[in-house]
């Protein structure tokens, strides 16, 4: 009997542990790639939700050669952000603000392949976005 309930303590135990793992991973916004997909118009298009110091999906799978639309949502409800890719030469240049609550479109064309990082420049205080985790990657193949 004994054996019983200590068997029963340690998958409660471990079922517990699991569970509170699996939560925090979501919870900093660990996320699998997300690819953008083609429209009619030969656009490839993607929805990213701007967070408090987050972009969700924050890892990006578009083409290279071909146009890409992002529409960049703020589900904040205070404090603003923008969208940074500053990698001119391979035709990735954006620097967008984002007002709180609101959708802002971005278009871009892709010229090389490779990853690259995508990131919120605003600062609060001392701390930048970006140090606060607020970036994601931009794979073009």
């Amino acid at each position: 009997m004994k054996k019983g309930l200590r068997f029963l303590i340690f998958i409660t135990v471990l079922t517990f542990f699991l569970t509170a793992y699996s939560t925090t991973v979501k919870t900093f916004g660990e996320s699998e790639f997300f690819l953008a997909t083609i429209s009619e118009d030969g656009v490839q298009r993607a929805d990213v939700i701007v967070d408090s110091y987050s972009f969700e999906p924050n890892h990006l799978v578009v083409s290279v050669g071909k146009p890409v639309e992002l529409r960049l949502k703020s589900v904040t409800s205070f404090i603003p952000h923008n969208f940074t890719l500053n990698y001119p030469e391979t035709g990735l240049a954006v620097n967008q603000d984002i007002s709180h609550g609101q959708d802002v479109k971005v278009r871009f064309t892709p010229t090389m392949t490779g990853s690259y990082e995508f990131f919120c420049d605003k600062k609060f205080l001392f701390d930048s976005h970006k140090k606060k985790g607020m970036k994601g990657i931009l794979e073009v193949r």
